[in-house]
C-alpha cells in the first residue's frame, strides 16, 4: 500500500507556499492543558505530599497510601539491572561508556588572567547541587534518555540526581530502572506528569527541590516546565522529533527509507524530510517506503506523520539543499553524500549532523556518544545539544589591587553618575 508523503520541487512556482506550510509550524499550546496544569502545580506547591499522592492515584491508577511509598530503594534499581538480559546489559554498558567518554570532553574550564592594572579576573565553574530528571513511563521505555541525561550530570559533578518516572498501574519499567542504576542516579520517585515537575520545582515533604529540571514529557509536563521556570532552571521545551536527510542519490534507498521512518515512528507530529537533486532517486525512495512500511509495528503512526509532515523534495543542487537545511534548522541532519565534509561549511543550523552514508541518526540516539537531547522546532538556530555544560554554572571572579581599584574608581563613578545611582558612585570612589 502506497505511503502518502508530500512531494515538492524548488523549481515549482508554488514551492515557497508549500514549503512554509510544511515547516513553519509553531508549537501549539492548549488553554485547557495550561489551566489544568496551573491547578496541579499550585496544589503541589500548597499541599505538598498530600496533593502528590492524590494526583498519582488518580492519573496513574494507583492506590498509594503515603508519599513514602513513591520512592524506590536503591536495591530495587540494582535488582532491575540484574533482571535484564545479558545482551541488553552489554549494549547499555557500551553505550554508557561512549556517552561518558564524549561528555568528558565537554567540561567547562576555569580560567583567570591579570589585566594591565594588576587586577585578577576569571571564571569559576561549579556543578549544580541537585538536578531533576524526568523520564516518561507507561508505554514508553527510554533507557537511552536516562543515560543521555544522567551521565553528563555525573560527569559535571552534580551533587544529587533525582529521577521521576510515572508507573501507570504501579508497574515500573525494568529497563528504565536498570539504566538508572547503571548511570548512578541517586534517588528515584515513581511519579509523573505536571505533579512530578511541580514536586521537583517546589519540593514536598518527601521529594527534595532541585535546581534544574531535565527530560522530555507530554503536553502537561511541558506546560509545567514553562510554569516553574524561574523558580528552577529547565533544559528546554521539547517539540516533535525531526530528521532532515540530504542525499546525492547514491545511497541505498532502503537505508534512506528506514532513516525517514526512524523519526516518523515517534509520533504523528514527527517530521521526516529528504532533499535530493536526483528526481529518479526520490521515486526510488518512495518505492522503498511503500515496500518496507509493512515491517513496522508502528506503521499507523508512521503513515500519519509522513502524510502530514513528511516530504520528498527535489532540489536544483546540493548547495541549494544546504540553504534549505539552514532554514529548517532540523534536530537531526544527515549528509548522506559522497563527500559530506565539502557540504559541512555550508551548514549553520542543526542539532546534530551525521556525516556520510554510514552514520544513521539511530546511532546518535543510542550509542555514538554525543547527546541525543537536541533542539527541535528550529531552536537549533540558537540552542545547543544537552551536555555537561548544562549541569555546570559559571561564576565571575574579580580581585582588585589597591592600584587597580584607584584606576577603576573614577570610571565606575562617572558611569554611575550618568545613571543617577549615587550609592554606586560613592561605593566606587571610596576605593579611589
Amino acid at each position: 500500500m502506497t505511503v502518502l508523503i508530500n512531494r515538492l520541487a524548488t523549481a515549482e512556482a508554488d514551492f515557497e507556499v508549500r514549503f512554509a506550510a510544511l515547516t513553519d509550524r509553531a508549537p501549539e499550546s492548549s488553554l485547557d492543558v495550561t489551566a489544568r496544569t496551573i491547578e496541579i502545580v499550585e496544589a503541589i506547591r500548597v499541599r505538598g505530599d498530600a496533593a502528590l499522592v492524590d494526583y498519582t492515584n488518580r492519573f496513574d491508577r494507583r492506590s498509594v497510601g503515603s508519599a513514602s511509598e513513591l520512592e524506590l530503594p536503591k536495591s530495587a534499581l540494582e535488582a532491575a539491572w540484574h533482571s535484564l538480559p545479558a545482551d541488553l546489559q552489554q549494549a547499555l554498558q557500551t553505550a554508557a561508556a561512549r556517552i561518558r567518554a564524549y561528555a568528558e570532553h565537554q567540561k567547562i574550564a576555569e580560567w583567570s588572567f591579570v589585566d594591565s592594572l594588576g587586577n585578577t579576573l576569571g571564571q569559576r565553574v561549579t556543578p549544580l547541587d541537585r538536578a531533576g530528571l524526568y523520564v516518561p513511563g507507561g508505554k514508553a521505555a527510554y533507557p537511552s534518555s536516562v543515560l543521555m541525561n544522567a551521565i553528563p550530570a555525573k560527569v559535571a559533578g552534580v551533587g544529587e540526581l533525582v529521577m521521576v518516572t510515572p508507573t501507570p498501574g504501579g508497574e515500573p519499567n525494568t529497563t528504565v530502572l536498570g539504566a538508572a542504576h547503571l548511570a548512578g542516579v541517586d534517588r528515584v520517585f515513581t511519579i509523573g506528569g505536571a505533579q512530578a515537575v511541580a514536586a521537583l520545582a517546589y519540593g514536598t515533604e518527601t521529594v527534595p527541590p532541585v535546581d534544574k529540571i531535565f527530560g522530555p514529557g507530554n503536553a502537561y509536563v511541558a506546560a509545567a516546565k514553562r510554569l516553574v521556570f524561574g523558580r528552577v532552571g529547565i533544559d528546554a521545551i521539547a517539540g516533535p522529533s525531526e530528521i532532515l536527510v540530504i542525499c546525492d542519490g547514491l545511497t541505498n534507498t532502503d537505508w534512506i527509507a528506514m532513516d525517514l521512518f526512524s523519526q516518523a515512528e515517534h509520533d504523528e507530529d514527527a517530521q521526516s524530510i529528504l532533499l535530493s537533486p536526483d528526481a529518479a532517486f526520490l521515486d526510488a525512495v518512495q518505492a522503498a517506503l511503500d515496500r518496507r512500511i509493512a515491517e513496522l509495528p508502528r506503521d499507523a503512526i508512521v503513515r500519519a506523520a509522513l502524510k502530514d509532515r513528511g516530504a520528498l523534495i527535489h532540489v536544483r543542487s546540493l548547495e541549494e539543499a544546504c540553504t534549505l537545511a539552514n532554514r529548517i534548522a532540523a534536530e537531526h541532519l544527515e549528509l548522506s553524500v559522497e563527500n559530506p565534509h565539502a557540504l559541512l561549511p555550508l551548514i549553520r543550523h542543526a542539532g546534530a549532523i551525521f556525516l556520510g552514508r554510514h552514520a544513521p541518526e539511530a546511532f546518535g540516539d543510542y550509542c555514538a556518544g554525543p547527546n541525543h537531547v537536541l533542539p527541535t522546532s528550529r531552536a537549533a538556530r540558537f540552542s545547543n545539544p544537552l551536555g555537561v555544560y548544562e549541569f555546570q554554572k559559571r561564576t565571575s571572579l574579580i580581585e582588585c589591587t589597591p592600584e587597580g581599584a584607584k584606576a577603576l574608581a573614577p570610571i565606575a563613578g562617572r558611569i554611575a553618575d550618568a545613571e543617577g545611582l549615587q550609592a554606586h558612585a560613592a561605593s566606587a570612589r571610596d576605593r579611589g
